[in-house]
This record gives structure tokens, C-alpha cells and sequence, in this order.
């Protein structure tokens, strides 16, 4: 199966998108569209992931370990990994197939995955 790769939606529909995102993750968006700086894509993910969370953790996404686990631990199901999947892809302009996001199976892997996908290295 051929990848087909999506262009970037125009801004305007990229702030509508996240207008309902904390503003931190608004910022960080903002600056990763405009010095494509890796290290402000790890908010927009745990930004991301809050908004679809079935159940929230007592501790923050962003300070929980990168081995959590998306299913086990976060209790993600395949319809709410699926929503993460379709409002990642539309954000991003990426595309993502089920092969894929089915090896993704953590905090870490998913954080890796998406800095792969938008072509920036995770921040260490």
C-alpha cells in the first residue's frame, strides 16, 4: 500500500482546529509551524491525547513515564486512538495507516512516531 502524503492545511483551519487546546499548546503549535522547533510538538501530543483521554491520569500526561502505555494503563480504546489518529492526521497534514499506529503502543513510541511523521527529532 502506497503512503499518500497530505498537505499541511491552510492556517486558518489549523487555529480552528486547536482553538479548543490549552493555550500553552496553541503556543507551542504556533512555534513549531514557525521554526519547525521539535521540542514544541511534545505539548501539542499530550494536548492532543488529553482531548481524547477516556480517563484522565491524577498525573499530568506530560509528567507520567514514557513507557505508560496507551491502552493499559491510559485505558485509550481503538475508537479514542482512532479520533488521536484522524485529528493528528488533519493538524499535521500527515497520513498515518493502521499498520503503523498499531506498533505504537506508548507515551515514548507515540511522541517518537509523530516527530518521524512531521520530520523532527524527539527532544531529549
Amino acid at each position: 500500500m502506497k503512503a499518500t502524503v497530505h498537505q499541511a492545511p491552510p492556517a486558518t483551519d489549523q487555529a480552528d482546529r486547536i482553538k479548543h487546546l490549552p493555550a500553552e499548546a496553541r503556543a507551542a503549535f504556533q512555534r513549531f509551524q514557525a521554526d519547525r522547533d521539535p521540542a514544541a510538538l511534545d505539548p501539542v501530543i499530550f494536548a492532543i491525547l488529553a482531548d481524547f483521554i477516556p480517563r484522565s491520569p491524577a498525573t499530568p500526561l506530560a509528567e507520567l513515564p514514557g513507557e505508560t502505555r496507551l491502552i493499559d494503563d491510559l485505558g485509550f480504546d481503538s475508537l479514542a486512538i482512532t479520533e488521536v489518529v484522524f485529528f493528528t492526521e488533519d493538524l499535521f497534514g500527515i497520513s498515518i495507516t493502521n499498520e503503523e499506529i498499531i506498533q505504537v503502543r506508548s507515551l515514548a513510541d507515540l511522541q517518537r512516531f509523530i516527530h518521524a511523521k512531521v520530520g523532527a527529532r524527539p527532544a531529549r
